[in-house]
């Protein structure tokens, strides 16, 4: 058996990639994470890494890790001393990191306690969490707590052994507040409208409905700052294994591939400290709303679009959709027309800038990711991404072609059928009920339309109600079954 990437070969990498410059076992883990995927690896671990590089002495910031949908994470890093390698990759080359800052992972599943535990732990200064958007339990198209929702039921029921994140959350700040452990910070990470307000009022709902007495402590003692995090991060090949292999000369069972590109942009409210994350150039401010918008409406509206008009189209990175000529010119006239005049700029804000950055970044050749992947849980991510861009242009009447057939592109996917017949495996929350709405359709670009509007998680009774709206996505959704996305694309990117 190969050597693998541990604490014990870290010396004998070649002298280009960059280790850990702090000895990684003298960190205290003052970070718990909750969904301790690629994504957060790419993003807070390396930022943390970065902030304690440059503060000598600083310790208490090492990272806990809890994963909730599986052990995998916890299995491949443990052998690795919880090393992995980060490689940041463009269309120059790669550069390869070692992150260090995770220090141990621990799966939710195998002990309901596990996470509250840690939660409540004095030595734990803020909880982050990167537990995508279905992990919220929340009502994507109101932002409300999924009172229905399965694993919030049987939480309600059994607080004490909580099955969702929220409800380990709730019954670990419950916990601290038994033991007097001090305050805490609580730092949501992913693609949510507002997402520490968002978290804020899920789980307060949530803490209404179980313990109301926590409520009052939750208001003195905890913290809910928003944030956003733009990073591209593809799902991990075996390839990328092999390669990162080749260039360490050690096995690593989890790298994380990720765009060189890195921005974080945080709201300074946190109740009991915080790593220097402003030396490892994440920036500071008040007031994160106006960036946040600007990421989920000019980034991950069209990122989205591309992975669901991509897919249809054939192609399966979105670098070989906008390899194409007509793709980034429809994405192009879908940021310029509908998506730019509709944004409020806040000081620090560049959109033209972030413009360019976007469509570079989307054409990185270096990053396979996948149509199929970004596809993934639409039903979660299409009020953010797209749907509150729809209604600003609605708001403020400005064109909203581009935008309805992405809409279009989506309903289409998530039938189930390609534009050749194949089956799409749509891997989405709402699976079921989406499929039955598709074979209802079957086809009727009118019916499907209706059909998908009818959805109350995902469209409210504006966007059913907009005759504008259903008109152009009709015809969008006509256009797709008439002349294919490929086609359809060409045409709107000249209109």
């Amino acid at each position: 058996m190969k050597n693998i990437l541990n604490l014990s070969t870290l010396n004998a990498l070649p002298s280009a990639v960059q280790r850990p410059p702090f000895d990684p076992t003298q960190l205290e883990p003052g970070i718990v994470h909750l969904g301790i995927g690629a994504f957060h690896r790419a993003h807070m671990a390396y930022h943390t890494q970065r902030a304690m590089g440059s503060t000598p002495g600083d310790t208490v910031w090492g990272i806990q890790g809890v994963s909730f949908r599986s052990p995998t994470a916890r299995d491949r890093l443990r052998p690795q001393d919880f090393l992995y390698a980060l490689a940041a990759r463009d269309n120059e080359g790669q550069d390869i990191e070692i992150i260090g800052t995770v220090r141990d992972i621990v799966f939710a599943g195998d002990d309901p306690s596990i996470c509250p535990a840690l939660v409540a732990d004095r030595t734990t200064r803020i909880v982050s969490m990167t537990i995508t958007e279905k992990g919220y339990c929340h009502d994507p198209a109101t932002g409300e707590l999924d009172e229905h929702h399965p694993g919030v039921l049987l939480d309600i029921e059994a607080p004490g052994k909580p099955m969702t994140a929220i409800g380990a959350i709730a019954e670990g700040l419950r916990l601290r507040r038994a033991a007097k452990a001090g305050p805490v910070t609580l730092l949501s990470c992913d693609n949510l409208p507002s997402n520490g307000a968002a978290l804020e009022r899920i789980l307060r709902r949530y803490v209404e409905l179980v313990d109301p007495t926590l409520l009052g402590w939750i208001e003195d003692s905890v913290s809910f700052p928003g944030c956003v995090l733009v990073r591209i991060v593809p799902a991990t090949t075996d390839d990328d294994r092999t390669d990162i292999e080749n260039a360490l000369g050690v096995r690593d069972q989890a790298p994380v591939i990720a765009e060189a590109y890195s921005q974080w942009v945080i709201e300074d409210d946190f109740r009991a400290g915080r790593p220097a994350w402003e030396i490892a150039g994440v920036k500071l401010v008040s007031e994160v709303e106006d960036f946040e918008t600007m990421k989920l409406r000019l980034l991950n509206g069209p990122h989205s679009a591309c992975a669901y008009l991509g897919y249809l189209a054939g192609f399966a990175t979105v670098a070989q959709v906008m390899a194409t000529d007509e793709f980034p010119r429809f994405v192009l006239r879908m940021m310029d027309e509908e998506i730019i005049p509709g944004l409020a700029v806040s000081t620090g804000m560049d959109v033209e800038s972030y413009k360019t950055s976007v469509l570079e970044r989307f054409g990185n050749r270096a990053l396979a990711h996948e149509t199929r992947q970004i596809a993934m849980d639409g039903s979660q991510k299409l009020p953010q991404r797209l749907l509150d861009s729809v209604r600003c242009a609605l708001d403020k009447n400005l064109p909203l072609d581009c935008l309805a057939l992405s809409v279009a592109a989506w309903m289409r996917y998530v039938t189930g059928s390609d534009e050749k017949g194949r089956t799409i495996d749509v891997s989405d929350p709402l699976a079921s009920q989406l499929y039955d709405v598709g074979q209802a359709g079957a086809g009727d670009a009118a019916k499907l339309v209706d059909g998908y509007l009818g959805i109350e998680a995902i469209f409210a009774s504006d966007l059913r109600q907009s005759r504008r709206f259903k008109a152009a996505a009709i015809t969008a959704l006509a256009t797709l079954y008439e002349k294919g996305a490929s086609r359809a694309v060409t045409t709107y990117a000249q209109q």
